[in-house]
């Protein structure tokens, strides 16, 4: 129909071009050229046309899928080149959603079990405090006080996450000395280490240049990389904490002589509550520690070999003045 269309058009067009100029053979042959051409244009578009049609009707069909929630529709990439671009973009949007539900279900159930834990301790021992099945002792009362500093521990590190995700983390930043505040964060841990016979120390290079850094957000970093440090170090095992130049940066690293990781295990460590068999806490702290980094302009990385131990390295950006 559009072919005819077209060519019906194009004979009148001609008609009345030959009628104005006064007819004669070459407006015959005029017609019938013009004709030709128009009939093979039209017939190029009814084409293409066709060709799209039912492509983009999978794609219009797949589009309403995703939005009710079928993420990960997929789309044959057929047709002509532009739909098939456009196939490939929405295949491409598609998967990338259903990445992100699945990764939004999972952090859900993740976080649900971690609040489960220490509001289940809590409960018990309330309830068996009011049934008088546990007398309200000081050690009992220090155990559920401990669960409740687990909570607010876990709701804070879920704070951080959410505001670092969103760019809304607002960092304080003042002059720091980064060897100072390193030595600062390691002498709390102190206690800890000597309890599990663990040598913790701190070498840092005096007269380097203060960083423009939060200081409280930067020894949240230091204290996440030791905490998890002690907690892979076996009795008789050495955690180093080091400040050194960085080219024209500065370089804070943490090294421990623990258990280490295999290449898949540490491909996973700055995952959201990804944690090796056996580690204690949420799994949070290394992926806190490199949020913080990148709210600072710097970035983490991690060394490890099975049975060897395990080195995190943070590199600062030099101060900006």
């Amino acid at each position: 129909m559009l072919v005819l269309f077209l060519v019906l058009l194009t004979a009148a067009v001609v008609w009345l071009l030959s009628t104005l100029l006064g007819g004669g053979w070459i407006s015959a042959v005029l017609l019938v050229a013009a004709i030709a051409v128009f009939a093979l244009v039209a017939r190029r578009v009814v084409r293409f046309v066709r060709l799209a049609a039912a492509p983009m009707s999978e794609l219009i069909e797949a589009s309403a899928r995703v939005e009710a929630g079928q993420f990960g529709t997929q789309v044959a990439e057929r047709g002509p080149r532009e739909v098939r671009t456009l196939a490939r973009a929405f295949n491409a949007m598609s998967t990338r959603l259903a990445e992100t539900d699945a990764e939004r279900r999972r952090l859900l159930a993740d976080v649900s079990h971690e609040l489960r834990t220490p509001l289940t301790v809590i409960q018990g021992n309330v309830e068996g405090i009011l049934d008088g099945l546990y007398a309200p002792d000081r050690a009992l009362l220090e155990r559920i006080l401990a669960e409740t500093h687990q909570l607010e521990r876990l709701i804070e590190d879920l704070r951080t996450l959410s505001m670092a995700d969103a760019g809304a983390l607002a960092l304080q930043r003042e002059p720091t000395d980064l060897g100072a505040l390193a030595a600062d964060v390691v002498a709390a841990f102190a206690p800890q280490a000597a309890i599990g016979k663990v040598a913790l120390m701190v070498q840092a290079v005096e007269g380097l240049p203060d960083l423009e850094v939060d200081p409280l957000r930067i020894r949240q970093v230091i204290a996440n990389l030791v905490a998890n440090a002690l907690h892979h170090t076996p009795s008789g095992g050495r955690i180093t904490v080091s400040v050194t130049p960085d080219g024209d940066g500065q370089m804070l690293s943490v090294t421990d002589t623990g258990s280490g990781m295999d290449a898949d295990a540490a491909s996973h460590a700055f995952d959201r509550f990804w944690r090796s068999a056996g580690s204690p806490g949420a799994g949070l702290g290394l992926a806190i520690a490199r949020d913080l980094m990148r709210a600072h302009g710097g970035e983490v990385e991690l060394n490890s070999s099975l049975g060897t131990g395990t080195t995190v390295v943070c590199r600062f950006r030099p101060s900006r003045t």
